[in-house]
Formats: C-alpha cells, sequence, structure tokens
C-alpha cells in the first residue's frame, strides 16, 4: 500500500467518524522514514504520526476559553516587570468575550485571587484590580498555581477549553519548589483536562521546574529576556487558546508479532509490550503536531510486504463535543535493492527524527552539566553529532548533518564552562519548542 493510499483510508475513516462534518476537523496521516527496507536484517524504523488541526472558518464559532491567570510579584518583580505584567494581562482580558471566564490570582509570599472566576464583561473593575498590583515579598509559586487551577476547576464538566497562564521571574521559596513537585502537579492538571503555559522572565527563574510544569500538563513554555515582551507573549498564547479545535487527542499504536515499539523521540507516552500510547491535551487550528515511534523489525525476503501497526487516532471535536477517532494500517515492503531503499527515504521524517533527537541530546547534556558532570555532557554532544553525521552520509542526505553542526559549538561552551543562567533558559525553551512543536514567538 502506498503512502497516498495510506493518507486516503485515514480520510475516508475520518469522515466515516463525523459524518456530520464535510471535513474532519483534524486530519491524522502517517509516514515512515523510509517506506522501503532492506531485505535479510534485522533492523528498525520511524513512524510519524501528522496531525494537522484546520483553522476555525468563523472565529465567532470557537468554544468559550475558562482562563487563569497566576502573575509572580514578588519583590524582583518590581519597576518594569510587573508594569509589563499588568499590561500582558490586561492584553489577555481584551481578547476575550462575554462566553469565556477569567480569573486572576497573584502570588508573593502569599497568594491572593484578586479576581475569582467570571465573565470578562465587568472589565472596568477587573482592569482596575490589574493595575493594583504592587511586587512586594518572596515567591509561593506551587501555592499560586494551585490556586489557579482551582479557579479554573469551578467551570470543569463544561465545554470551557482550561488554561492557566503562569508568570514568575524568581525561584519558588515558599512551600514546594522542587521540579519534580511541579511536574505533579502539572500531571494531575492534565487529567482534569488543564494546560498550565508558564512564562519564565529574566534569567532567575528555575527553568527546570517551568519546562516541567508544562510539559507535563501539555502547555506551552516562553523564555522572556525582556519583560517588554510580554503583552506580545500573551497575545501569542491566547492566539492558541483562542483557536483550540480539539481536546483529550489520544494515539495508540498497535504492532503486530514480530514487530515491537523501542522508543518514542521527543515526546513523553507509554509503551506496554506491543502497545504505545500518547497523549495531547489540545490541538490548535492551523498548527501542525506529530509523534514519533521508532520500531524493531524482523528480516524480510525481497517484496515480502510486512504491517508495521495499526494506528488509532482519537480526539473530541471541541464544536460538536462529540469524539472522532479514525485507524490507519502502516505497512512496508523489503527489497534486495539498495538504491530502491534508498530512494524511499523521506527527508521530511529523517529532518523530524533529526530535530527532535538534537533536542534530547541538548537536554541530556545540560542536566549532566548542572549535575557537575560537565564530561559526560560535553561527550553526549560529541557523540550525537558523529551519529547524525553517520545517518546523514548513510542515507545520503548531506542537509540531515547541517544542524548537527551547532553540537560541536554547545560542545565547546560546556567544556570552557560557559553557559550562564540565559544561555541555559535558551537551550531549555529551544528543546521544548522542537518536541512539542511550539510555533515560534
Amino acid at each position: 500500500m502506498t503512502p497516498m493510499k495510506l493518507c486516503i483510508n485515514l480520510l475516508f475513516g475520518l469522515l466515516l467518524a463525523s459524518p456530520a462534518l464535510a471535513t474532519p476537523l483534524v486530519n491524522c496521516t502517517v509516514d515512515l522514514d523510509r517506506s522501503v527496507l532492506p531485505a535479510g536484517q534485522t533492523q528498525t524504523a520511524v513512524i510519524k504520526i501528522n496531525l494537522d488541526a484546520l483553522p476555525f472558518q468563523d472565529r465567532n464559532e470557537r468554544p468559550p476559553v475558562n482562563l487563569a491567570l497566576v502573575l509572580d510579584r514578588s519583590g524582583s518583580m518590581q519597576g518594569s516587570k510587573i508594569a509589563k505584567a499588568r499590561e500582558a494581562a490586561i492584553e489577555a482580558l481584551r481578547r476575550l468575550n462575554s462566553a469565556d471566564r477569567f480569573a486572576l490570582v497573584a502570588y508573593d509570599h502569599r497568594v491572593d485571587t484578586l479576581v475569582p472566576s467570571q465573565s470578562p464583561r465587568n472589565s472596568t473593575w477587573i482592569e482596575s484590580r490589574i493595575r493594583q498590583i504592587q511586587a512586594d515579598g518572596n515567591t509561593a509559586l506551587f501555592g499560586a498555581v494551585s490556586q489557579g487551577a482551582a479557579e479554573a476547576r469551578k467551570h470543569l464538566g463544561t465545554d470551557y477549553i482550561h488554561r492557566v497562564i503562569l508568570l514568575s521571574d524568581g525561584l519558588a521559596n515558599v512551600g514546594p519548589s522542587n521540579p519534580a513537585d511541579l511536574a505533579r502537579l502539572g500531571a494531575a492538571l492534565l487529567k482534569e483536562g488543564i494546560s498550565v503555559t508558564t512564562v519564565g522572565v529574566g534569567t532567575d527563574y528555575n527553568e527546570d521546574l517551568m519546562v516541567q510544569l508544562a510539559d507535563r500538563s501539555d502547555g506551552n513554555h516562553y523564555f522572556v529576556a525582556e519583560s517588554r515582551e510580554l503583552p506580545r507573549i500573551f497575545a501569542s498564547e491566547l492566539g492558541d487558546v483562542l483557536n483550540t479545535v480539539a481536546r483529550r487527542v489520544v494515539i495508540e499504536i498497535e504492532c503486530p508479532a514480530g514487530v515491537k515499539p523501542v522508543r518514542i523521540i521527543g515526546r513523553d507516552g507509554r509503551i506496554r509490550g506491543d502497545r504505545v500510547e500518547l497523549r495531547m491535551n489540545q490541538l490548535y487550528g492551523g498548527q501542525n503536531k506529530y509523534a514519533l515511534v521508532e520500531v524493531e523489525i524482523p528480516a524480510g525476503h525481497p517484496d515480502q510486504e510486512i504491517e508495521l501497526a495499526r494506528v488509532h487516532c482519537r480526539y473530541e471535536n471541541v464544536l460538536t463535543a462529540q469524539q472522532e477517532q479514525s485507524s490507519v494500517q502502516v505497512v512496508a515492503r523489503y527489497s534486495g535493492s539498495t538504491e530502491e531503499v534508498r530512494k524511499s527515504v523521506k527527508p521530511a521524517v529523517q529532518k523530524s527524527v533529526v530535530a527532535n533527537e538534537i533536542a534530547e541530546s541538548r537536554d541530556k547534556a545540560l542536566d549532566l552539566y548542572n549535575a557537575g558532570r560537565k564530561d559526560e555532557a560535553v561527550r553526549e554532544l560529541e557523540q550525537r553529532r558523529q551519529l547524525i553525521e553517520q545517518k546523514s552520509q548513510a542515507l545520503g542526505l548531506p542537509a540531515l548533518a547541517a544542524p548537527a553542526a551547532t553540537l560541536a559549538d554547545e560542545a565547546e561552551e560546556y567544556e570552557a564552562d560557559d553557559l550562564d543562567s540565559a544561555r541555559k533558559k535558551e537551550i531549555r525553551s529551544e528543546s521544548y519548542r522542537i518536541r512539542k512543536q511550539q510555533k515560534d514567538y
């Protein structure tokens, strides 16, 4: 079966699942890193599952948004930071309509709900509450996120899109402050359908904590070096939230006997025997999200076809509140011709694999460096660069090696102990955007 037939079959399945729609809100397609496999050897292949979400034809038909802003007002936010944070909060408020819900929690060593969750129609009073925020005290970040989530929970079980946006410029120093604590909180909120987007301002916040919270709740993450960028960042984030077309997305990959899933590249998920499961909380119109799963394949004979997996995708259509689903069979063919195998390579899939492997290596190297294991961090980057260059040569795709060249420069930074706080945050943020396919901002 050709890749075109795979896409046609999958689209047909989606239309059957959604008879009321001329086209599905989410078009799910599947690609392989190569569609023809070399015969006579055990090997691996990467399955790429693409989710392309269509934008709304009429923005007025979007579902209502349940937004809770959680703003740091600790002493370190004094001056332009708190001024721009207030401006960004007002920018977010003005993008909502009367059907939405808005809440505001501000925190230092105390946590205060300045605006309980309500319709934004009372904008004059809400803006006055925002303008009164002043900076002072320490940072009770965990309690503040929990309180923001409590405001969002007031509207769970309804058709709202639930989002908490956390802004902080400093270290959490009141209450739980370990990245693992925030990761667990994020995972718990994801189960409730609440995503947390984290916005780190300046160079003093804990990037690991902020990224873990966003990652485990399937939110976005932003590193804002200059506070003047805050209104633009909030506008970008609201652009995503207001264009949510699908939620509670589940991808399941089922492998037949003889084919074994070995890893998920770039994303979190679960591998249990011959099954893989990945979840995403929300999909935004006009954006592409994807997942990469590597499988081990047994040796085969020339011209033999092999089924690699059955991919099942389901999600809730936010317009109808109905669940839509589709399935597709992923097959490949063995060949004794090296040239035929080479010609079947999909550069776009290979590029995605390399980008995510680089992001994973950058994250791992930074973890090692932060743990005082500089030499291992350098070795991780160098080994990844060499592996990508070897792969590029073997596939005859020299363009694949270009991004890996940056790993050599980064290894020199580690070797020279030349990573300041801003650079660490930049690395974390860039890696996160690649792994989550978060749009540039």
